[in-house]
């Protein structure tokens, strides 16, 4: 049954595998047994993919409950649940992370001397299974998953550009203004070149050609400090340098609606005390509105 679960939340047999120490072909015949034994084919597999059928999607449900009525037993049959051990592993969006997970991973390692952290930061999708990562910040909105979202905050898309910039070509009133702007694109925030606001209520579609692209949000901002142009970054990341009088926000009343910021890990079954731990913590101390 634990099996199974895993299997779910990876969204593969190899990620699964992985994650439980077992070969791919110990899964399998794990996988197969409990199929003949239930009499029920649980799982669609294809080369390239794995997807529940009906009879596995009410098999997971019950599953979960029942996995999870298991680990309450132990831990209370134990007593209090184990003290936070080991390396916690946590993977962030790059300014995120550095802005406001590495101050609670400092925090958690202060509390808990057992422990310690490994901070993977990068604005690329990291898979949590994949790449052996206990839990991941994800900023947008989810795609389907078997694993456990919880959200913690939101932030938005930004246009900001320098006081010296907007001086010299002047501001952008309308969003279809920013076709005689320079403008510099952040390729995790703006995969393709169609731009979105809001206005009146509707999505508003631009097709844009930037001067600059980036796969760095450090460098758009920079560009966008060095007068090089507009740049499309999320608000946290610019939200001090606009405090300061450093950058300037342009067509925020148009910016489209705000993005969720999660917590995302395996199912609270899987879940070892350092990770309750983290969660625990970001939930008594992180302040992540930011919209």
């Amino acid at each position: 049954m634990a099996a199974f679960v895993a299997v779910c939340e990876a969204e593969s047999l190899t990620g699964a595998a992985k994650r439980l120490g077992l070969s791919l072909s110990v899964l399998s015949r794990q996988i197969s047994s409990l199929e003949g034994r239930l009499g029920a084919r649980l799982f669609y597999r294809t080369t390239r993919s794995i997807s529940l059928t009906d009879a596995g999607g009410r098999y997971l449900e019950r599953a979960r409950r029942i996995l999870a009525d298991l680990d309450e037993a132990e831990r209370s049959a134990q007593g209090e649940r184990a003290e936070p051990r080991g390396k916690l592993s946590v993977t962030a969006p790059l300014i995120f992370g550095r802005l406001h997970v590495a101050p609670l991973m400092a925090r958690l390692v202060e509390r808990h001397r057992d422990v310690t952290v490994e901070l993977d930061l990068s604005d690329r999708f990291v898979s949590l299974v994949e790449e052996g990562h206990d839990l991941a910040i994800r900023i947008g909105h989810l795609p389907d998953s078997q694993l456990i979202a919880r959200r913690f905050g939101e932030t938005r898309r930004a246009l900001v550009a320098s006081p010296s910039y907007l001086k010299k070509a002047g501001t952008p009133l309308h969003p279809v203004d920013l076709k005689n702007f320079a403008t510099i694109a952040f390729m995790p925030v703006s995969p393709s070149f169609d731009w979105h606001f809001a206005e009146a209520g509707a999505d508003l579609g631009m097709r844009l050609d930037p001067r600059f692209v980036t796969n760095s949000g450090d460098t758009a901002i920079a560009l966008a400090l060095d007068s090089a142009g507009i740049a499309r970054v999320l608000y946290y990341q610019v939200r001090d340098a606009i405090r300061e009088g450093r950058l300037v926000e342009v067509l925020a009343p148009f910016a489209p609606a705000p993005m969720p910021i999660h917590a995302v890990y395996p199912s609270a079954r899987l879940l070892t005390a350092k990770v309750r731990a983290f969660i625990d913590l970001i939930a008594e101390a992180a302040d992540w509105r930011l919209a």
